[in-house]
């Protein structure tokens, strides 16, 4: 299948590792043109050769925190140095925030920033000039706890809104040509990752929490997601506005 990506402007917010990263490398496989943003320099490096090993064009890289940064002005700035962007994928967000259900404000307000505020501040700039144009598709990797709301309450509200953001705005532009989405991973085991440190130092809780939540029996991995995504980005989407689309392993 043609997915027909090959030479589009690809922005990745989130790609120095895990599905980020997996991301990146699939769009590079595909012939894109693919800015990542992350914070550490020395992984989006390594990345970034590894993506001109598969297809040698115009990669670049950001080193960016976007929550200590103005995602307005960085979202301006990479218009104005990478040109419009065809495909955004935000790859942003996590559950290592505060796990009390009763904090305060300032919590609930850090887990929504994270999880889903920096990534609406940037689409308010990276989105209408693919309206203008006519095309363009906005991939939010979400989390399946938005709907299965169980875990870090903080986390999975966050999730929950950005789901709710998805689709209405992917509702209000869908005629345009601009196709807004998001991916809901489960649980994804990859190297550093949450799951991927207990297979080694509780290997008891992993096997219970696959048996009793995931009926694939199974941990995810990041191509298997990215597999997801790039169709997502892919032309074949086109009748695919505000979708929600689950990738868990039939998370129970």
């Amino acid at each position: 299948m043609d997915l027909g990506i090959r030479d589009k402007n690809v922005l990745i917010v989130g790609a120095s590792k895990g599905i980020g990263k997996s991301i990146a490398l699939g769009f590079a496989q595909e012939g894109a043109r693919v800015t990542t943003i992350a914070r550490s320099e020395n992984l989006l490096d390594e990345l970034d050769k590894e993506m001109k090993q598969k297809f040698a064009t115009d990669h670049a890289y950001y080193v960016a925190d976007i929550m200590e940064s103005d995602a307005n002005q960085l979202a301006r700035r990479l218009i104005e140095e990478r040109d419009v962007f065809d495909i955004v994928v935000h790859n942003v967000g996590g559950s290592l925030v505060s796990r009390n259900a009763l904090g305060t404000i300032e919590e609930w307000q850090h887990a929504w920033k994270f999880n889903a505020g920096v990534a609406i501040d940037m689409n308010n700039i990276l989105i209408p000039p693919m309206i203008d144009k006519g095309w363009g598709r906005i991939i939010h990797i979400s989390s399946i706890s938005a709907v299965m709301l169980r875990g870090n309450p903080l986390y999975a509200s966050a999730k929950a809104f950005l789901n709710a953001y998805v689709t209405t705005v992917g509702r209000t532009i869908a005629s345009s040509g601009v196709v807004m989405s998001a991916v809901m991973p489960g649980a994804v085991a990859f190297p550093g990752s949450y799951w991927d440190q207990y297979t080694v130092t509780d290997p008891a809780r992993c096997e219970d929490f696959l048996r009793h939540h995931q009926a694939a029996n199974r941990f995810g991995t990041t191509k298997e997601i990215a597999d997801v995504v790039l169709f997502m980005a892919s032309e074949q989407a086109s009748f695919m506005q505000a979708a929600l689309v689950p990738v868990d392993g039939a998370n129970m």
